[in-house]
């Protein structure tokens, strides 16, 4: 018997259901945001710990947090932004290396793409079919060029939101360890 469906659940794996799963899928920029968190929260725990145990007072203790936020964060989000710019451009740049091989040494190019697919395990009709296929679109060409060939995976990431998922998390999560300086302003431990 074909695999079943239990009633009442969606089957995932019908064309449509797929297609809608592939058609939405996003690009994450959790990495990013993880990676201002964490430096977020060590770099203010670190001035935090620096000012209080100097025995300065909460408000510079805040003082000087918040100025660390502002000024690590911006430095930590201009330099994803510059970070993911520079693999932008180096993919553009493998890009038109590639596309200049293709137009120069075709024989070559896709003599790279046969042994990449026999590599994979096909043989025979199904690698001469394969190596057809793939060579008769530039794009894709292009593309398995510079995923197989060269590492390279094709990005949608916007160095713009790579940036600002840094720069929020480090201002959201980073401020944690300002937070019982803050509540200290406004109910100070040695009221009644």
């Amino acid at each position: 018997m074909p695999d079943e469906v239990p009633s009442g659940k969606v089957d995932d794996h019908s064309p449509e259901e797929i297609r809608k799963r592939l058609e939405s899928q996003r690009t994450s920029y959790l990495s990013d945001f993880i990676y201002g968190a964490i430096d977020g929260t060590v770099t203010t725990f670190a001035v935090v710990s620096g000012v209080a145990g100097a025995g300065l007072s909460s408000g510079i203790v805040i003082v000087l947090g918040l100025a660390n936020l502002v000024g690590d964060g911006f430095s930590m989000a201009a330099s994803n932004y510059s970070g993911s710019r520079a693999d932008q451009q180096l993919l553009e740049k493998a890009r038109r290396d590639e596309r200049r091989e293709i137009s120069t040494h075709p024989d070559g190019e896709r003599e790279e793409i046969r042994q990449v697919y026999a590599r994979k395990g096909f043989r025979g009709k199904d690698l001469d079919r394969v190596v057809e296929v793939i060579c008769a679109n530039e794009e894709i060409w292009l593309d398995t060029m510079l995923s197989e060939e060269l590492g390279i995976h094709a990005d949608n990431r916007s160095p713009v939101r790579a940036a600002l998922a840094t720069f929020f998390a480090f201002i959201v999560v980073g401020f944690i360890p300002l937070i019982p300086f803050v509540i200290g302003i406004w109910s100070p431990l040695d009221q009644p």
